[in-house]
Protein backbone atom coordinates (compact mmCIF):
# COMPACT_ATOMS: atom_id res chain seq x y z
CA UNK A 1 0.00 0.00 0.00
CA UNK A 2 3.05 2.24 -0.09
CA UNK A 3 2.67 5.49 -2.04
CA UNK A 4 4.42 8.78 -2.41
CA UNK A 5 2.70 11.59 -0.54
CA UNK A 6 1.54 13.15 -3.80
CA UNK A 7 -0.04 9.95 -5.10
CA UNK A 8 -3.81 9.67 -5.40
CA UNK A 9 -6.07 6.89 -4.15
CA UNK A 10 -6.62 5.82 -7.75
CA UNK A 11 -2.89 5.55 -8.36
CA UNK A 12 -2.15 3.47 -5.30
CA UNK A 13 -4.94 1.05 -6.13
CA UNK A 14 -3.91 0.82 -9.76
CA UNK A 15 -0.15 0.55 -9.19
CA UNK A 16 0.41 -1.09 -5.80
CA UNK A 17 -3.10 -2.14 -4.87
CA UNK A 18 -3.95 -3.85 -1.64
CA UNK A 19 -5.53 -6.50 -3.89
CA UNK A 20 -5.55 -7.20 -7.63
CA UNK A 21 -7.97 -4.36 -8.31
CA UNK A 22 -7.11 -1.81 -11.00
CA UNK A 23 -8.95 1.51 -11.27
CA UNK A 24 -8.34 3.31 -14.59
CA UNK A 25 -10.28 6.49 -13.77
CA UNK A 26 -12.22 8.01 -10.93
CA UNK A 27 -15.41 7.78 -12.98
CA UNK A 28 -14.90 4.06 -13.55
CA UNK A 29 -14.20 3.23 -9.91
CA UNK A 30 -16.63 0.49 -8.82
CA UNK A 31 -18.19 0.24 -5.38
CA UNK A 32 -15.98 -1.36 -2.76
CA UNK A 33 -16.51 -3.68 0.18
CA UNK A 34 -19.61 -2.99 2.27
CA UNK A 35 -17.63 -1.95 5.32
CA UNK A 36 -17.54 1.05 7.63
CA UNK A 37 -14.66 2.41 9.68
CA UNK A 38 -14.54 3.81 13.19
CA UNK A 39 -12.01 4.73 15.88
CA UNK A 40 -9.25 5.39 13.34
CA UNK A 41 -6.21 6.65 15.25
CA UNK A 42 -2.71 7.35 13.95
CA UNK A 43 -0.01 7.93 16.56
CA UNK A 44 -0.80 10.12 19.57
CA UNK A 45 1.09 13.29 18.66
CA UNK A 46 2.82 15.08 15.83
CA UNK A 47 5.31 13.05 13.82
CA UNK A 48 8.76 14.65 13.75
CA UNK A 49 10.89 13.49 10.82
CA UNK A 50 14.56 14.20 10.19
CA UNK A 51 16.31 14.58 6.83
CA UNK A 52 17.09 10.90 6.14
CA UNK A 53 15.92 8.34 8.71
CA UNK A 54 12.66 6.45 8.27
CA UNK A 55 10.05 7.06 10.96
CA UNK A 56 7.35 4.44 11.63
CA UNK A 57 4.19 5.15 13.60
CA UNK A 58 1.42 2.87 14.80
CA UNK A 59 -2.26 3.09 13.92
CA UNK A 60 -5.41 1.34 15.01
CA UNK A 61 -8.94 1.21 13.63
CA UNK A 62 -12.18 -0.76 13.70
CA UNK A 63 -13.92 -2.26 10.66
CA UNK A 64 -17.60 -3.17 10.74
CA UNK A 65 -18.76 -5.55 8.02
CA UNK A 66 -21.71 -7.79 7.13
CA UNK A 67 -21.55 -11.18 8.83
CA UNK A 68 -21.48 -12.93 5.44
CA UNK A 69 -18.53 -10.87 4.15
CA UNK A 70 -15.28 -12.72 4.66
CA UNK A 71 -12.48 -10.70 6.26
CA UNK A 72 -10.11 -12.36 3.80
CA UNK A 73 -11.97 -10.89 0.82
CA UNK A 74 -10.62 -7.37 1.29
CA UNK A 75 -7.61 -5.50 2.65
CA UNK A 76 -7.70 -2.27 4.62
CA UNK A 77 -5.51 0.33 6.22
CA UNK A 78 -5.31 3.89 7.53
CA UNK A 79 -4.32 6.73 5.22
CA UNK A 80 -3.34 10.35 5.63
CA UNK A 81 -4.78 12.71 3.06
CA UNK A 82 -4.85 16.36 2.05
CA UNK A 83 -8.04 18.15 1.12
CA UNK A 84 -11.46 18.57 2.72
CA UNK A 85 -12.64 15.06 1.79
CA UNK A 86 -11.04 11.70 1.00
CA UNK A 87 -11.78 10.85 -2.62
CA UNK A 88 -10.27 8.82 -5.44
CA UNK A 89 -8.15 11.84 -6.40
CA UNK A 90 -6.91 12.69 -2.89
CA UNK A 91 -3.18 12.93 -2.21
CA UNK A 92 -2.42 10.30 0.41
CA UNK A 93 0.25 8.67 2.53
CA UNK A 94 -0.32 5.03 3.43
CA UNK A 95 1.62 2.15 4.93
CA UNK A 96 3.77 -0.42 3.17
CA UNK A 97 1.35 -3.21 4.03
CA UNK A 98 -2.36 -3.67 4.79
CA UNK A 99 -3.49 -3.63 8.40
CA UNK A 100 -3.65 -6.76 10.53
CA UNK A 101 -7.18 -7.48 11.75
CA UNK A 102 -8.62 -9.75 14.44
CA UNK A 103 -12.29 -10.68 14.58
CA UNK A 104 -14.00 -9.32 17.68
CA UNK A 105 -17.28 -10.77 16.42
CA UNK A 106 -18.81 -11.92 13.14
CA UNK A 107 -19.23 -8.27 12.12
CA UNK A 108 -16.45 -6.37 13.88
CA UNK A 109 -12.71 -6.43 13.16
CA UNK A 110 -10.13 -4.80 15.41
CA UNK A 111 -7.14 -3.76 13.34
CA UNK A 112 -3.63 -2.35 13.70
CA UNK A 113 -1.23 -1.01 11.09
CA UNK A 114 2.02 0.86 10.54
CA UNK A 115 2.68 3.95 8.44
CA UNK A 116 6.24 4.71 7.36
CA UNK A 117 7.64 8.13 6.51
CA UNK A 118 10.79 8.28 4.40
CA UNK A 119 12.31 11.70 3.58
CA UNK A 120 15.20 10.20 1.62
CA UNK A 121 14.95 9.25 -2.03
CA UNK A 122 15.71 5.66 -2.96
CA UNK A 123 15.34 3.38 -5.94
CA UNK A 124 11.94 2.27 -4.72
CA UNK A 125 10.44 5.31 -3.03
CA UNK A 126 10.40 9.06 -3.31
CA UNK A 127 8.44 10.02 -0.27
CA UNK A 128 8.25 13.27 1.66
CA UNK A 129 9.13 16.64 0.19
CA UNK A 130 9.23 19.93 2.08
CA UNK A 131 5.75 20.96 0.96
CA UNK A 132 4.34 17.88 2.71
CA UNK A 133 5.12 19.33 6.15
CA UNK A 134 2.07 20.49 8.07
CA UNK A 135 -1.37 19.12 8.85
CA UNK A 136 -2.81 15.97 7.26
CA UNK A 137 -6.27 14.49 7.70
CA UNK A 138 -6.77 10.92 8.90
CA UNK A 139 -8.88 8.41 6.98
CA UNK A 140 -9.10 4.74 6.04
CA UNK A 141 -9.28 2.65 2.87
CA UNK A 142 -10.60 -0.84 2.10
CA UNK A 143 -10.00 -2.62 -1.21
CA UNK A 144 -11.67 -5.79 -2.48
CA UNK A 145 -12.06 -7.56 -5.81
CA UNK A 146 -15.05 -5.39 -6.69
CA UNK A 147 -13.70 -1.96 -5.80
CA UNK A 148 -12.69 0.22 -2.88
CA UNK A 149 -14.27 2.05 0.04
CA UNK A 150 -12.90 5.16 1.73
CA UNK A 151 -13.82 7.11 4.83
CA UNK A 152 -12.26 10.34 6.06
CA UNK A 153 -12.80 12.77 8.87
CA UNK A 154 -11.07 10.94 11.74
CA UNK A 155 -9.09 13.93 12.93
CA UNK A 156 -5.74 15.36 11.93
CA UNK A 157 -2.04 14.80 12.50
CA UNK A 158 0.98 17.00 11.87
CA UNK A 159 4.10 15.97 9.97
CA UNK A 160 6.96 18.19 11.12
CA UNK A 161 10.47 18.83 9.82
CA UNK A 162 12.87 18.06 12.70
CA UNK A 163 14.65 21.09 14.15
CA UNK A 164 18.02 21.73 15.80
CA UNK A 165 19.23 24.76 17.75
CA UNK A 166 22.66 25.65 19.17
CA UNK A 167 24.02 28.32 21.50
CA UNK A 168 27.57 29.43 22.34
CA UNK A 169 28.34 32.24 24.81
CA UNK A 170 31.79 33.86 24.77
CA UNK A 171 34.19 34.85 26.20
CA UNK A 172 34.44 32.51 29.20
CA UNK A 173 35.35 33.36 31.86
CA UNK A 174 34.17 36.94 31.61
CA UNK A 175 34.45 40.01 33.80
CA UNK A 176 31.22 41.24 35.41
CA UNK A 177 29.73 44.04 33.34
CA UNK A 178 31.64 43.03 30.21
CA UNK A 179 29.94 42.14 26.93
CA UNK A 180 28.96 38.55 26.20
CA UNK A 181 28.37 37.47 22.62
CA UNK A 182 25.91 34.62 22.13
CA UNK A 183 25.92 32.89 18.75
CA UNK A 184 23.97 29.93 17.48
CA UNK A 185 22.03 28.46 14.60
CA UNK A 186 18.49 27.27 13.97
CA UNK A 187 18.22 24.54 11.35
CA UNK A 188 15.58 22.06 10.25
CA UNK A 189 15.32 18.97 8.12
CA UNK A 190 15.21 19.59 4.38
CA UNK A 191 13.29 16.65 2.90
CA UNK A 192 14.16 17.75 -0.64
CA UNK A 193 17.93 17.55 -0.17
CA UNK A 194 18.08 15.11 2.78
CA UNK A 195 20.16 17.46 4.94
CA UNK A 196 19.67 19.97 7.74
CA UNK A 197 19.42 23.54 6.47
CA UNK A 198 19.23 26.93 8.20
CA UNK A 199 15.74 28.21 9.05
CA UNK A 200 15.73 31.86 8.03
CA UNK A 201 14.08 34.96 9.56
CA UNK A 202 12.53 33.14 12.53
CA UNK A 203 12.00 34.76 15.95
CA UNK A 204 14.14 33.09 18.61
CA UNK A 205 14.39 33.96 22.31
CA UNK A 206 17.69 34.39 24.11
CA UNK A 207 17.20 33.04 27.63
CA UNK A 208 19.29 33.00 30.80
CA UNK A 209 19.25 30.73 33.85
CA UNK A 210 21.21 31.90 36.86
CA UNK A 211 23.48 29.28 38.44
CA UNK A 212 21.71 27.47 41.26
CA UNK A 213 18.22 28.02 39.79
CA UNK A 214 16.04 25.88 37.53
CA UNK A 215 14.05 28.34 35.41
CA UNK A 216 15.12 30.22 32.30
CA UNK A 217 13.95 33.79 31.74
CA UNK A 218 13.82 35.55 28.38
CA UNK A 219 16.40 38.29 27.88
CA UNK A 220 15.46 39.37 24.36
CA UNK A 221 14.05 38.08 21.08
CA UNK A 222 16.01 38.22 17.83
CA UNK A 223 15.54 36.77 14.35
CA UNK A 224 17.68 34.28 12.52
CA UNK A 225 19.62 35.40 9.46
CA UNK A 226 18.94 34.12 5.96
CA UNK A 227 21.17 31.15 6.81
CA UNK A 228 19.57 30.47 10.19
CA UNK A 229 22.44 32.06 12.15
CA UNK A 230 21.92 33.84 15.47
CA UNK A 231 24.11 36.48 17.11
CA UNK A 232 23.49 39.00 19.84
CA UNK A 233 25.22 40.60 22.84
CA UNK A 234 24.35 41.04 26.53
CA UNK A 235 26.12 42.29 29.63
CA UNK A 236 27.62 39.77 32.05
CA UNK A 237 25.81 39.94 35.39
CA UNK A 238 26.13 36.55 37.11
CA UNK A 239 27.24 32.97 36.63
CA UNK A 240 24.71 31.00 34.64
CA UNK A 241 23.56 29.48 31.39
CA UNK A 242 22.56 31.12 28.13
CA UNK A 243 20.43 29.34 25.55
CA UNK A 244 18.27 30.07 22.54
CA UNK A 245 14.63 28.93 22.47
CA UNK A 246 12.46 28.50 19.37
CA UNK A 247 8.68 28.27 19.77
CA UNK A 248 8.11 26.30 16.54
CA UNK A 249 5.83 26.82 13.54
CA UNK A 250 3.09 24.87 11.78
CA UNK A 251 5.76 22.84 9.95
CA UNK A 252 8.63 22.72 12.47
CA UNK A 253 8.65 21.69 16.14
CA UNK A 254 9.77 23.84 19.06
CA UNK A 255 13.34 23.32 20.23
CA UNK A 256 15.66 24.61 22.95
CA UNK A 257 19.42 24.81 22.64
CA UNK A 258 21.55 23.24 25.35
CA UNK A 259 22.46 25.93 27.87
CA UNK A 260 26.03 27.23 27.63
CA UNK A 261 27.60 28.10 31.00
CA UNK A 262 29.29 31.46 31.58
CA UNK A 263 31.64 32.02 34.53
CA UNK A 264 31.38 35.66 35.58
CA UNK A 265 34.23 37.01 37.72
Amino acid sequence: MRVRATTTVAAVIGAVALSALAVPTAQAAPAGPAVTFSNVKVNSKAVVIGPTAKVTVSASYTVTKPANLSAASFDSGPVLYRGSTLTVQSRIIAGDNPGTCTAASSTVLKCTAKIQFRPAESEDYDDLVNSDAGTWNIGALAVGDSGFTTKGGFGTIKLLRASKLTANATPEPVRKGATITVTGKLSRANWDSNTYAGYSTQPVKLQFRKAGTTAYTTVKTIKTSTTGALKTTVKATADGYFRYSFAGTSTTPAVNATGDYIDVR
